[in-house]
C-alpha cells in the first residue's frame, strides 16, 4: 500500500474533509481530531502488516463495537465514503493497489452501518 506515510497522507486528508461535514463532524472528538487522525492510521497501518501499535494501545479493534454509540446509517456511511474517495484519489496510488485499497474501505464502510434509515446521498462513486 506505500507504507505508513501513504496511511497518513490518506487519513490526514480524510480528516480534512470529515472536519467541515455536518453529519460526520459531530461523531468526532472535537478536541481531539490528532487523536483520531493517528488512532486510524495505526489502524489501517496495521491491517495492511506494519507494526501492531494499534491493538498493543488500544487493544482489539473492534470496529463496529466502538461505532455502536452513533446512528451510523446509509447518509454517514455514503459521506465517510466520499471523503475517503477524495483522500484515495490524492494517492495516485497504482490501479492494482488502489483498487484493493478502495474495496477493503467499502467493505468496512457498509460493515459499520447499525441504522436502517434509507440514504438520501450517494456522493462517493467518482
Amino acid at each position: 500500500m506505500g507504507g505508513e506515510e501513504t496511511f497518513a497522507r490518506l487519513v490526514h486528508r480524510f480528516y480534512q474533509g470529515v472536519r467541515h461535514d455536518e453529519l460526520l463532524a459531530p461523531m468526532y472528538p472535537q478536541d481531539d481530531w490528532a487523536g483520531a487522525e493517528e488512532r486510524l492510521r495505526m489502524f489501517l497501518v496495521q491491517y495492511w502488516g506494519g507494526p501492531t501499535t494499534y491493538s498493543d494501545r488500544r487493544g482489539h479493534p473492534m470496529l463496529r463495537r466502538r461505532h455502536m454509540p452513533f446512528t451510523v446509517d446509509a447518509d454517514a456511511r455514503d459521506r465517510w465514503l466520499h471523503h475517503m474517495r477524495a483522500a484515495v484519489d490524492e494517492l495516485s496510488l497504482p490501479p492494482e493497489v488502489e483498487a484493493v485499497l478502495w474495496d477493503y474501505l467499502v467493505r468496512a464502510a457498509h460493515a459499520m452501518v447499525n441504522s436502517d434509515r434509507p440514504a438520501s446521498l450517494h456522493t462517493y462513486e467518482r
